[in-house]
Formats: structure tokens, sequence, C-alpha cells
């Protein structure tokens, strides 16, 4: 059943940031889904069905607040490892969120954007990435990023194997390459680096996560399992936000 994108009661979710300090780019990393449905006694993909209506609340949440990217984990290199009929399921998930919720996407001028390794993905997910892509290609409003078989090392590598022959080939000396040149080759190119990083679930760790783009990323974790993750938890790791200092190695 659709969840609607702004329902009466969401709506009324105190948003207190409009007008304060709010992180421009949150990196979340979506995790519990499988342990919440162990705990009901139900099937793991279970869990990833509700997960998706989590995502639902939250990307609502991100557009009242005026977040500017948020970008979800969604689906890892490290992944594969799973079984195969839940990966099957996960991989459905996006197409399965976009057919039902592109409209109320667009007509809240959010834009879809993907990162990580999509070859590798089914037809059906990449073609329901890429429709959605080109479909909100003109919004400007909330940039919602999914990590679709994304990982950092492995982002990080072939970044390293694009500069190489980039420099073999007389595109540049090795002379000017440093942090900025080197980002840009990078899934994330052209994109802030995230401000705030949401981790659920009560795991303590990156997961092979942005490594590179989270040098001075503040953290904010909780045991709460994803299914479960609200949009009250979501504002409260923005006041914990709000009320750190970010000195990025200065006084």
């Amino acid at each position: 059943m659709k969840i609607p994108f702004l329902s009466k009661k969401q709506s009324e979710v105190p948003v207190p940031y409009l007008n304060d300090i709010i992180p421009e780019h949150i990196a979340i990393i979506m995790d519990g889904n499988g342990r919440w449905a162990k705990k009901r006694g139900m099937p793991r993909v279970a869990g990833h069905k509700e997960g998706v209506s989590t995502v639902v609340r939250i990307v609502k949440t991100a557009v009242k607040c005026k977040v500017k990217v948020l970008t979800l984990y969604t689906f890892s290199t490290e992944n594969w490892k799973r079984p195969k009929p839940e990966i099957e399921f996960i991989l459905k998930l996006p197409k399965e969120f976009l057919s039902i919720y592109l409209p109320d996407l667009i007509a809240n001028n959010v834009r879809i954007e993907a990162v990580g390794d999509m070859e590798r993905l089914p037809a059906h997910t990449r073609k329901a990435i890429e429709y959605a892509m080109e479909r909100t290609q003109n919004n400007d409003g909330l940039l919602l990023n999914f990590a679709l078989n994304y990982g950092s090392r492995h982002e990080i590598l072939n970044a390293m194997k694009e500069i190489f022959l980039d420099i073999n080939n007389g595109k540049f000396p090795l002379e000017e390459l440093d942090e900025q040149k080197f980002s840009g080759y990078l899934y994330t190119a052209g994109m802030k680096e995230p401000d705030l990083l949401i981790r659920t679930g009560g795991e303590v760790r990156l997961s092979n996560f942005l490594l590179w783009q989270l040098a001075y990323t503040e953290f904010w974790f909780t045991d709460i399992l994803w299914p479960d993750f609200s949009e009250k938890e979501f504002i409260q790791a923005l006041e914990v936000y709000r009320n750190r200092k970010r000195r990025y190695g200065g006084l």
C-alpha cells in the first residue's frame, strides 16, 4: 500500500531547522532490516520491505528540512555474499519504490542520482534508476542519491587506475594531482562531501562506505533498527549536528 509522501500526520512533525544550521549533505547507512524481521519471526525480506517505508519518511523529512543531498547506502559490493533470494528481493526494491513514489518525488522537486558500479546490477534495477534520473534531471531540490553496488575501496582503486591512465596519456602531469583533482575521479565527483553520517542498527563502523568522502564528516550512531527509524530520530541527529563544532583540524 502506498504511503502518502506528505500525509497530514507526517506534515505535523516539527522541523525547527528551516533557518538554522542544517547539514547540506547527509549520508545514511540503513542497517537493521534483517534483525527487525527476525525479532518478529518474519523472513529477512520483510524487513527490507518495511525499510522502504522508512526511506519514504526520511526523504520527506529531508525535503522539509531543506537538506540538499541525501545519500542512502542501498546495496554494497559486499552484499553479493548474501543468499541469492535476498539479493534478488533487495534489487527489486528500487524499481518498486520508484514505480510508486516517482510522481511524488517529481512533485516535490527531488532529483534522483546513483553512485556505484551499475554494470553488475540487474537490467530492471538499472533501467528504473536511469529512468528516474532522466525524469528528475531538471529538478533542483533535494538530491536523493542511491549508493547501489557501491564499495569505497573499489571506487578508490578505480579512480587511481583512471588517474594513472590519464597521466600516462599526458592529460595532466603528476605534479598537478591533489585532493581536489582526485575527488573528481570518484563516483561522487562534483558533489559536496557529507556533513553528517547517520548509521542505524547499533553497529559502529563505516562498512566500506564513502571512506574518502567522510574524512571530516560528523558521525551519529543509533541502536534503532532502520524500519523503526522515525522523523523524530532524524531531527534528533540534526540537533546533535547543530551543537557540534567542526574545526577541520584547526582551533
